[in-house]
């Protein structure tokens, strides 16, 4: 078995290729169900944000594992694959489950730290589970993962000197302006991301801020909160002539705001600018707009720079949290060796219970006389023998699974015991020989999941 990640984040790919590759949340479900029916793939995760689409999948072998991925995703997404294999990443076994654990303690991300990206990789999870498309190995994975990204937060200061794209999106805002004293804002979407950008408007001193979202209720429901001003998006697009901001994180999969209607605008607001932030991913705002005379516009991609003066701290406690992950992984790992001693064990216990049966079924049959409260006594006093003899093998086997020759100690052991009937056959199938778990946890792919010239472990960390 072999855990893989392949995607695309800000860093190596721009924000018109990214666009291409978000999963609509409505769809997502049906997005996991298609990727089941890819070759090979036995598990899977979606994780997709504004800054990265991420598929995790379990494998049964890496031969050819990247050709079908790909198929996936133009299939999927009407790609052709030659448009976006220059801007995969692609990570096995080890390094998958690194980075996993790096994503989700915001080490990752675009503004290191932040805690956004934890709560996504949980839905993203949870979202999984309840389509019933992971099983043992990332329902492990990903609850181990969620749990770090939690011990990072409360046990570093990583999170404090609040940094997000909401922030930064703030903070551009104020490099333009100085304050947002007497300026008046307009929000278009009522989601996390813009709740974050009201909330650290009003404490940069914002006037007036506008929330527009095309349900209106959702829109009173977050004005409400900091004495906003709700509205629908097209009734607040009519009124761009009365706001000097416009901050856009909607989740629509067109341009919410198009060129024409931003000139429009413009035409009843001569000589004044209007700054136009869009943070979300697809875009909202036609990048047409930038031309429109007096109009400044920025996307995601133009914020990385802004925060990279609040980030020195973080650094710091992120190495902090590289130390949790490496015991992290640890663990993991040794999940994953003692994973094979289970079936061995169960395989014992059966064996032992079995021959306990049938000795007290002989011996009831021979000693008739016995009545009831004898037989439980002697029955308990032979099981407590019975388990005491086994105490010792189970402990030494599990703790010899997990050594550098575990799969050798579990074969061994399986034949000491003469367990190779009872782990073929097992409880419904359940049970596996000690060689065939040692062959799918064989270690090392026999080729590339990307072709030549594509970016490798090596060669790129994602964000």
């Amino acid at each position: 078995m072999h855990i893989v990640v392949v995607g695309l984040n800000y860093r190596t790919a721009p924000v018109e290729v990214r666009e291409q590759f978000a999963f609509a949340e409505k769809d997502l479900p049906a997005a996991l169900h298609q990727l089941m029916q890819t070759k090979s793939v036995l598990e899977g995760v979606v994780v997709a944000t504004c800054n990265r689409t991420e598929i995790y999948v379990l494998v049964d072998r890496l031969h050819m594992c990247g050709y079908f991925i790909r198929s996936f995703m133009e299939q999927w997404f009407g790609v052709k694959s030659e448009q976006f294999t220059q801007h995969m990443y692609i990570y096995e076994d080890e390094q998958a489950i690194a980075h996993l654990f790096r994503v989700t303690c915001g080490l990752d991300s675009m503004v290191i730290g932040e805690t956004q990206i934890l709560g996504q990789v949980r839905s993203a999870f949870l979202t999984a589970q309840a389509e019933g498309v992971t099983g043992t190995w990332f329902n492990r994975l990903f609850k181990q993962a969620v749990t770090l990204g939690k011990r990072a937060h409360s046990e570093t200061s990583i999170g404090e000197s609040a940094v997000s794209v909401s922030y930064a999106a703030v903070e551009l805002g104020k490099r333009i302006f100085g304050m947002f004293t007497g300026k008046r804002v307009l929000i278009l979407g009522a989601g996390k991301m813009s709740e974050l950008t009201v909330k650290h408007l009003y404490s940069s001193g914002a006037a007036e801020v506008i929330v527009a979202n095309r349900t209106l209720s959702r829109a009173i429901e977050l004005a409400e909160k900091f004495s906003g001003r709700p509205s629908t998006i097209e009734e607040a697009l009519k009124h761009l002539d009365e706001v000097d901001i416009v901050i856009s994180s909607t989740g629509a999969e067109g341009y919410v705001l198009t060129a024409d209607q931003v000139a429009e605008g413009m035409k009843r607001r001569p000589s004044r600018p209007l700054f136009m932030i869009d943070i979300a991913v697809p875009r909202d705002i036609d990048p047409a707009a930038a031309s429109v005379p007096d109009v400044f516009l920025y996307d995601i991609d133009d914020l990385e720079g802004i925060v990279e003066s609040n980030l020195e701290m973080r650094r710091s406690e992120a190495a902090k949290i590289e130390v949790m992950i490496s015991e992290e992984m640890d663990e993991f790992q040794l999940w994953l060796k003692t994973l094979g001693v289970r079936p061995v064990i169960r395989a014992l216990q059966d064996k032992s219970n079995a021959i306990h049966e049938e000795t007290m079924e002989s011996l009831f049959n021979k000693l008739p006389e016995l009545d009831e409260h004898q037989r439980k006594v002697i029955r308990r006093l032979t099981k407590s023998i019975v388990n005491q003899m086994m105490h010792d093998p189970i402990n030494v086997i599990k703790e010899m699974s997990g050594g550098k020759q575990g799969n050798e100690a579990l074969e061994y052991f399986s034949k000491i015991f003469a367990l190779e009937e009872q782990l073929e056959s097992g409880p419904q199938g359940g049970a596996q020989a000690p060689s065939k778990l040692h062959a799918e946890r064989a270690a090392g792919s026999s080729e590339s999941l990307l072709p030549k010239g594509s970016l490798t472990p090596a060669g790129v960390m994602g964000g």
